[in-house]
């Protein structure tokens, strides 16, 4: 998954600086596999999915896909952008549609021209206790 987003990003941050997160998880939102990227991305994409899950299960449908930079829900800050695939079996035997998906496709990448209140989405004051 990390090399096929790497090689067909148009990002800077992604194709170059490599600042992006692939995983899979299981229906239930647990983390089956991810590539070595950057753990503060997979530490807390599990919480996303699992979030899409609670919040939207009856609702998700095959060819579905979700985008999210939520921090609250799992995300890291507004400038991570994470996309959920939900992924079905096309069918079942008795040709009735599979509306549970079987497992989650999820990936993380910094896109810095999204959110914050500077450029570069990450100002030197956004730590500051005052």
């Amino acid at each position: 998954m990390g090399i096929i987003l790497e090689k067909t990003a148009f990002s800077v941050n992604i194709k170059e600086r490599k600042d992006f997160s692939c995983a899979v998880f299981d229906k239930n939102g647990n983390l089956c596999a991810n590539a070595p990227h950057i753990p503060v991305h997979l530490g807390s994409m599990e919480d996303c999915v699992k979030f899409l899950i609670k919040s939207q299960n009856s609702t998700i449908n095959p060819g579905d896909v979700y985008l999210t930079n939520n921090p609250v829900t799992g995300g890291t800050h507004l400038p991570d952008l994470t996309v959920i695939t939900p992924v079905f079996r096309s069918m079942l035997d008795n040709g009735q549609q599979d509306h549970h998906p079987l497992f989650f496709l999820a990936s993380r990448g910094h896109h810095s021209d999204i959110g914050g209140i500077s450029p570069g989405s990450m100002p030197s004051s956004s730590t500051t206790l005052e």
